[in-house]
């Protein structure tokens, strides 16, 4: 059973779904307090990306509910789930076809013109491999720069979370580390210095548990555990399973 969290931005009890008559999750839930870096930890097939979908509002939920601040989204479509502040970078994150301007102008499509064009101008300020290339196609990009600039599209949006599947996929070391220390800038302040972004990583690098404030494990489309990266290491399970022998 999910811990329900009185102070949480996102909400997620109960969720069960599938496809078709295949069923992936049973009975998941998860929570993210604002500000708070979360990350879903789970092999191949778990069920993260399912999770992920329907909290986005990708699939529907067969049961459950999800909220986020307070305000039940769990039948609202995606593009009003972004409206009340949810982002969202798949694996893929990005348009490849459409330049890294054009990918930015997507992801914030829902912003004010004048608010959009000076958030793009600090994310390139972020991102300064991404500025000086804007009219280069995203499929040009190396694996990593793409990963960047899925970070940058769905930061465009000005969201209060940010949810992310697999951020590690198809990455070196080197550049996973690249991708921990950019999330990492922002969760500790945000674009223009705000408030540190609230952020949802559905991972299976471990990797990412330096981000974590907090950590669930999915194995076969249930909850198995939930609480904070020394909680994990204690259990001494969960430790060989993620960590491998001590």
């Amino acid at each position: 059973m999910t811990e329900t969290i009185d102070d949480a931005l996102l909400q997620a009890d109960g969720i069960e779904s599938g496809y078709g008559k295949v069923q992936v999750l049973w009975g998941a839930g998860l929570a993210v307090r604002p500000g708070e870096s979360v990350v879903l930890l789970g092999a191949n097939g778990a069920g993260k990306t399912t999770l992920l979908k329907v909290l986005v509002g990708l699939i529907p939920a067969w049961r459950g509910a999800v909220r986020l601040g307070g305000t039940d989204i769990t039948a609202l479509r995606t593009d009003r789930r972004v409206r009340l502040g949810l982002a969202y970078m798949s694996e893929l994150g990005v348009f490849p076809g459409l330049t890294i301007e054009e990918n930015l102008r997507i992801g914030g499509q829902f912003a004010e013109r004048a608010v959009l064009r000076a958030r793009i101008e600090e994310l390139f300020a972020v991102f300064p491999d991404l500025a000086g290339r804007k009219r280069a196609l995203a499929g040009a990009l190396s694996g990593g720069q793409r990963k960047m600039l899925g970070i940058a599209k769905a930061l465009a949006a000005g969201p209060k979370l940010l949810v992310m599947d697999e951020p590690s996929a198809g990455l070196s070391p080197l550049f996973v580390q690249q991708v921990i220390s950019v999330l990492g800038r922002f969760r500790a302040g945000g674009v223009g210095g705000g408030a540190g972004l609230a952020m949802l990583i559905a991972e299976q690098n471990v990797a990412f548990l330096d981000l974590a404030d907090r950590v669930y494990t999915l194995e076969g489309g249930r909850i198995r555990f939930e609480g904070t990266v020394a909680q994990l290491h204690a259990d001494d399970a969960l430790h060989r399973a993620y960590f491998g022998l001590a």
